[in-house]
């Protein structure tokens, strides 16, 4: 499936804030914790729970989000389809990062066992 330029530029634009609680609900409402969801996105980003936390009061756009974080070494193990898109095939860095975060805390959500979510047996 294509990704759009329109739909690079959307994503791009999209604040942390505004997703993030989404993240949360979908977590815990599935009986996982915030602490979970927290090691999926440090694991991948490099973001502690403060660093995080004052992106999100600062309102940055997941453009800048991607921008200053240190992605972990791993995240190419990180495939499959989320949101109808397979992640191997999204050709615009951006884009796949976010789905990247996106396909993690979906992980979380369906139960998958954190040490697999966070690619610790490759």
């Amino acid at each position: 499936m294509k990704v759009t330029e329109e739909h690079n530029q959307k994503i791009a634009r999209m604040t942390v804030a505004s997703v993030y609680p989404h993240y949360v609900t979908k977590v815990v409402r599935k009986g996982r914790t915030v602490d979970e969801l927290q090691q999926v996105i440090e694991w991948l980003t490099g973001f502690d729970s403060v660093k995080l936390k004052q992106l999100c009061e600062q309102n940055v756009n997941f453009e800048e989000f991607f921008k200053q974080a240190k992605l972990h070494p791993n995240v190419n193990q990180i495939k499959g389809v989320i949101c109808g898109y397979r992640i191997e095939e999204i050709d615009h860095p951006l884009t796949r990062k976010v789905r990247y975060l996106d396909k993690l805390v979906d992980e979380l959500a369906k139960g998958k066992k954190l040490e697999k979510i966070l690619r610790s047996d490759v």
